[in-house]
């Protein structure tokens, strides 16, 4: 059988709290770094606000976004101790 391709997100919104929408956005701001995979939960209370505020600031900064399937390495890669896939 086929191994699974593995990702994990690197950036929590921790937005299932529901702390609030100002909290939930700086943590995603400051946080956020070329590379990263943001997680948001579908049912969380500030999301949908926030989510539309969240892309367009970082595509003012220069980010794109592409799907997960994107970024999962198929051939030639190593899963490291912290559940990352490296490239080889």
């Amino acid at each position: 059988h086929d191994a699974l391709p593995i990702f994990q997100w690197d950036v929590d919104s921790i937005d299932w709290k529901e702390q609030g929408a100002e909290i939930e956005y700086n943590r995603i701001i400051k946080n956020a770094k070329p590379g990263s995979i943001l997680l948001f939960h579908n049912n969380a209370k500030y999301t949908p606000q926030n989510l539309s505020k969240i892309l367009q600031y970082l595509k003012d900064q220069g980010y794109t976004f592409v799907k997960v399937s994107d970024l999962i390495y198929k051939k030639n890669y190593y899963i490291d101790a912290a559940g990352k896939q490296i490239q080889k």
